[in-house]
């Protein structure tokens, strides 16, 4: 059976940088499960998986576009501490969930200067190219509920 959209598809990835440094895995753990054409990874592995088969092992570079989308440098602002009301440690990596321009969002902390604090509303991995190793493990038909709720039910179910 073919990667098609309302396919059940199961993978084990490996996900790099440009600089080769592993990012994510599911190496050891259990395989990632999704709807493929629902939109529960990104775009461009999601095509990249079109035709696939159970079995077939690929390497893929996704650009930032097709990944977490590019770099917006209006999501990047200095803040008082004053903002951080309650909060005595702050430290670079913190994330907060905040209300920003596009409504509720996560930032992160990215540099402090004494009493200015610079955070990013950006994706972790936005403005980034993804290489992904992917080996896919199992394809099948997905159940009338799972293409209705539009996330895949049972074992390995991460909705």
């Amino acid at each position: 059976m073919q990667v098609a959209d309302n396919m059940a598809v199961s993978i084990h990835y490996t996900l790099t940088n440009d600089d080769g440094e592993v990012l994510d895995s599911s190496i050891g753990d259990e395989a990632l499960v999704f709807l493929q054409g629902s939109g529960n990874i990104i775009s461009g592995l999601e095509n990249a998986l079109v035709g696939k088969v159970a079995g077939d092992k690929f390497n893929v570079r996704i650009a930032p576009e097709d990944a977490y989308g590019e770099l917006m440098e209006d999501m990047i602002q200095v803040i008082s501490r004053d903002m951080f009301e309650g909060i005595d440690d702050i430290e670079v990596g913190m994330q907060f969930h905040a209300d920003v321009s596009s409504g509720s969002g996560v930032v992160t902390v990215v540099s402090i200067d004494d009493d200015n604090i610079t955070i990013d509303g950006n994706h972790p991995l936005a403005g980034l190219a993804l290489t992904f190793d992917v080996e896919v493990i199992d394809v099948r038909a997905a159940t009338e509920e799972e293409a209705a709720h539009g996330h895949i039910h049972g074992s390995g179910c991460h909705h």
